[in-house]
């Protein structure tokens, strides 16, 4: 039987809900494309519910140990003294999400002496170091496209936000004043604007699609290029390189993954090829931005406005210069993992389970590495190697 190793986030501050605001779900049968949604043979839990905290434990629980399975769940994951350093040692899955990401470095990878799985409750893998999970014959595999359209959604609403500068607006009403030309000083229309995603992927295109209705001038590049209906069936412009695209841009919204041939891709040089007053949106992986150079070009206005819901490490420490940097819009890795996410996100962490364990395939378009390689997606998407290096900085989020 197998131990695993669940890291989530915590618990409300005010305790596991009672209540929801919703009492249902919109069905959704399919995402577009016509990719089926996570199909397992059972769920233990209610839709719609906080399932993505330590309380909610995915749902898990009850499958597992019913199949004679050890399940620990954490939110402790950053440290040489953590529980998941401790009970990572014999565990044999580990379950993580992108949002309060178990860091499996390395040195993790190494200790973990019969770690089989590591599965991400979400999409992105970029906590594992794959090119050690290569060399280790270790499985990563990511609940693909759960959350997809939750994110296309959050980046629509954070150019909204920084364009027309609503939350500045909004704290003056939460000040109880009535400070219009404040607000406005610093608020545009998105009409005409030509906006520009790195990757067009099932988030990017998402992207693309939602503010095709907003007459935006539609940009994209991508080493895969779209099929020329699409393109024409949206205006889009694509461009070689992404140097190119940025020049042209109002507005540039990240979608693609991190691994080491994008790491810090956006820093001082390329901010340079921006047009002055630009914004740029993030919702990919914190660590595509070198975060110093972000701070500056707010500073000196080659920016207008930086919205971002990753950050690197993860939980960013206090001192994190994106928590105080001026026209941000900034929030914590929400994007993914709205309840409606957490329902698709958990039943594939389920489905993918009950794979590995009764000894099934996995879904290609979910594994990341598999056999010693990329695999699935993750040779669509990935380069091997390592991206998590720094990531012991998230520790310094309990101390600040």
């Amino acid at each position: 039987m197998a131990k695993v190793v669940c890291v989530l986030y915590d618990d409300p501050i005010d305790g596991y809900p009672k209540s929801y605001a919703r009492d249902d779900l919109p069905k959704i049968d399919h995402y577009p494309g016509g990719q089926t949604l996570p199909t397992p043979k059972a769920t233990d839990f209610q839709p719609g519910t906080l399932l993505g905290s330590v309380s909610g434990e995915l749902g898990l629980r009850k499958y597992l140990e019913e199949n004679g399975h050890t399940l620990i769940v954490t939110s402790d994951k950053d440290g040489p003294d953590s529980v998941l350093e401790r009970e990572i040692v014999d565990a044999d899955v580990v379950i993580s999400q992108p949002f309060w990401p178990a860091y499996l470095t390395a040195e993790r990878i190494a200790k973990a002496k019969n770690l089989k799985l590591a599965l991400t409750a979400g999409i992105g893998s970029d906590h594992v170091d794959l090119q050690a999970a290569i060399d280790g014959g270790v499985t990563v595999a990511e609940v693909t496209y759960c959350n997809s359209i939750s994110v296309a959604e959050h980046v629509v609403m954070m150019i909204l936000g920084l364009v027309r500068n609503y939350i500045p607006s909004y704290q003056w009403v939460v000040k109880g004043g009535w400070n219009i030309a404040d607000c406005v000083t610093r608020s545009y229309d998105v009409e005409g604007m030509h906006v520009g995603t790195v990757a067009a992927g099932r988030i990017g295109l998402a992207v693309l699609k939602r503010l095709k209705p907003f007459d935006m001038h539609l940009h994209y590049t991508d080493r895969h290029r779209l099929p020329e209906a699409v393109e024409k069936e949206l205006g889009l412009t694509w461009h070689a390189t992404r140097e190119e695209m940025y020049e042209v841009c109002d507005v540039v919204t990240l979608n693609c993954p991190l691994h080491p041939e994008t790491e810090h891709m956006i820093n001082d040089e390329t901010l340079k090829r921006f047009k002055r007053g630009a914004y740029l949106v993030n919702t990919a992986r914190g660590k595509l931005c070198d975060r110093d150079a972000i701070a500056r070009a707010l500073e000196s206005g080659q920016l207008a406005g930086y919205a971002g819901d990753v950050w690197f490490p993860q939980p960013a420490p206090k001192d994190h210069p994106w928590r105080s940097m001026p026209h941000h819009g900034m929030t914590p890795h929400i994007s993914g993992t709205s309840l409606s996410a957490q329902t698709r996100y958990a039943a594939g962490t389920r489905e993918i389970l009950e794979c590995f364990f009764e000894g099934r395939p996995i879904r290609d378009e979910y594994l990341i590495v598999d056999g010693g390689k990329l695999a699935g997606t993750g040779a669509h998407s990935y380069s091997a190697g390592n991206a998590t290096g720094g990531s012991e900085e998230a520790a310094k989020f309990k101390r600040g």
